[in-house]
């Protein structure tokens, strides 16, 4: 009534004077008010939820910028009218006028602040500065309105995902369409939300709003497949995008010829991730012409992508553009067994690759051959994953010989490889040269079992290693005895994860021995023992030294101890150690009997 009072007896002036007092009053309140129910909450709660302050940290770092300025205009106009001559006509607005004004406008939007604090407490994720991450929050189509809402409080956000919640699919235009008042955003996340055609088409639109983009993921949505260039098409020459994640989105043959169209304006690209995209195999002529372009590009990413022989040959004649790569990977392509025999030259100049993953990809002796005389040049390596060529099991001597010259290697991973004895030898006198190693898998190599001891060096001289793998080694008693020995005798002291499962020969003496020394891994958090699906046995006594070195590992969190039968007392004594230490350990005996 107050306001409309007011303009009743104002005359033009006045009433334009009054409305700029009024957006003066509407943000010093929205802010005040917001800090208010802040200290309120901090001091009813003792301490403030993550979520609590999220809010204010955007207006206190964009708001009130504004809001200090506009508080600075507002004090010149006031001292400018303070020296003018009184005038019954313009008359200021009184003090209690601007109260008025200050208590109507700021009840309404304190109440919708509020509304977005609970929104965004009910959610209960960790707030980032300029990042509004609601990553698997299960958000519903009121949640998605609810954060459309929110949008016009910050005007400087950066970051936004909405990964993993399946009802953003369909309703992703209601957001889009307030894209422009997010104008700043660097990194849209949209992973796995069932987006539909609608909604991919809305999101071609909106991506003209946010020119700053650098980051967008869709991976896991399958109705991109076929609207790539519905999608992407806005993105010009002087693009800023550094990182473009498609994985599993069912791209067709003409999304990766776009791509490959698409692919020189993205001279900022940094990261490129196509995996599990059957169906650009076909394209990858263009995908390859478009990558000689982009020599920025840090990590490619074509896991399981129907790649094949002529593929391989394809890649190598781009490999000299991409002098900055770190990471290649090209694992699950079954199909490019065989590529690398004649065709692996150019691999080497890729003098900064770190990451290397050509795991499961059926590779040949003659593969084996190449690879021997480039994978060694790759000084700056620090993973190679080979896993699941079960050729190389009698054709990789050399090879595994060489990996002594990659002294910066730190994740080896060689499970199911058929290793026979003469190639696990060579892989063992090697891997004693390579102190920066902290992660080696040899799971599914039976030769590893009764020949441990071949490794004794290692095991002893690997003071960085973190993650030790040796399931379904058939592994026996002396084997497990050894690796007792070297944990009582120091070393081992980083070992975090210990994978001995499926290694049904050990004996219960060995299992024994094993657990009265297993309390030295003072950073160990997970340890399997489990036995294979189809075997069960009862428990021994060693259960006993078990849990009583369980008790003295401090970091532990997860004991695998599937399929072993344990006996009533055993039983009764693992419940009271559930109830003890539920909180902190989970002890997966699924499958006991």
């Amino acid at each position: 009534m107050a306001l409309q009072r007011m303009a009743l007896h104002s005359s033009p002036k006045e009433i334009l004077e009054n409305r700029r007092q009024q957006d003066v009053l509407l943000r010093k309140t929205s802010f005040n008010l917001t800090m208010s129910q802040t200290r309120k909450k901090s001091s009813s709660e003792g301490e403030t939820k993550p979520w609590t302050s999220f809010v204010n940290r955007f207006l206190s770092s964009s708001k009130l910028r504004s809001s200090k300025a506009k508080s600075r205009k507002e004090s010149n106009d006031l001292e400018t009218t303070d020296f003018q001559p009184s005038d019954e006509t313009q008359k200021p607005a009184p003090l209690d006028t601007a109260k008025a004004l200050s208590s109507e406008m700021g009840l309404e939007l304190g109440c919708r602040m509020e509304k977005n604090e609970q929104f965004l407490q009910k959610l209960g994720k960790q707030a980032v500065d300029k990042g509004l991450d609601l990553n698997n929050c299960r958000l519903t189509t009121a949640d998605v309105r609810e954060m459309v809402a929110l949008l016009p409080f910050l005007p400087d956000l950066e970051k936004l995902d909405i990964s993993w919640n399946d009802f953003v699919g369909g309703t992703l235009p209601l957001i889009t369409e307030q894209m422009h008042l997010v104008n700043k955003l660097k990194s849209l996340r949209l992973g796995s939300c069932r987006l539909t055609t609608d909604d991919v088409r809305a999101l071609g639109e909106a991506l003209k709003a946010i020119p700053d983009l650098e980051e967008l993921n869709l991976s896991w949505n399958s109705k991109v497949g076929g609207n790539v260039p519905l999608i992407l098409q806005e993105f010009q020459a002087g693009s800023k995008i550094r990182m473009l994640e498609l994985v599993d989105c069912a791209l067709t043959s003409e999304d990766g010829t776009f791509m490959g169209q698409l692919l020189p304006v993205l001279q900022s690209l940094e990261v490129l991730d196509l995996s599990m995209n059957r169906n650009i195999g076909g394209s990858l002529n263009s995908i390859a012409q478009g990558l000689k372009s982009t020599s920025s590009l840090k990590v490619l990413k074509l896991q399981s992508c129907g790649l094949s022989q002529k593929s391989v040959t394809l890649l190598d004649a781009v490999f000299r553009y991409l002098s900055e790569l770190r990471k290649l990977d090209l694992s699950c392509n079954k199909e490019l067994g065989g590529g690398f025999e004649d065709s692996p030259a150019q691999l080497a100049t890729l003098e900064h690759l770190e990451v290397l993953d050509l795991h499961q990809c059926s590779l040949t002796a003659g593969d084996v051959v190449s690879l021997t005389q480039v994978i060694p040049l790759l000084s700056h390596l620090q993973e190679l994953d080979l896993s699941a060529n079960q050729k190389m099991g009698s054709s990789s001597e050399n090879l595994l010989s060489r990996l002594r010259f990659l002294p910066a290697l730190k994740s080896l991973l060689i499970s199911n490889c058929a290793l026979e004895r003469e190639t696990f030898t060579a892989l063992a006198e090697a891997s004693i040269h390579l102190p920066a190693l902290e992660v080696f898998n040899l799971s599914w190599n039976k030769c590893v079992g009764g020949n441990l001891k071949l490794l004794l060096e290692t095991l002893k001289l690997s003071t960085s290693l973190q993650v030790l793998r040796l399931s379904s080694c058939s592994l026996v008693t002396e084997d497990v005895a050894l690796l007792a020995s070297v944990i009582q005798t120091g070393h081992l002291a980083r070992l975090q994860k210990l994978d001995l499962s499926y290694n049904d020969s050990v004996c219960d003496a060995g299992w024994a021995i094993f657990c009265q020394n297993l309390w030295l891994l003072k950073e160990l958090t997970e340890l399997d023992i489990s036995l294979r699906p189809s075997t069960f046995r009862d428990c021994g006594q060693w259960f006993r030294h078990l849990l009583c070195s369980v008790t003295r590992l401090p970091e532990i969190t997860e004991i695998g101890m599937k399929r072993w039968i344990l006996p009533p007392s055993l039983e009764e004594e693992l419940e009271c150690f559930d109830r003890d230490h539920r909180s902190s350990i989970r002890f997966d005996h699924g499958g006991c009997q």
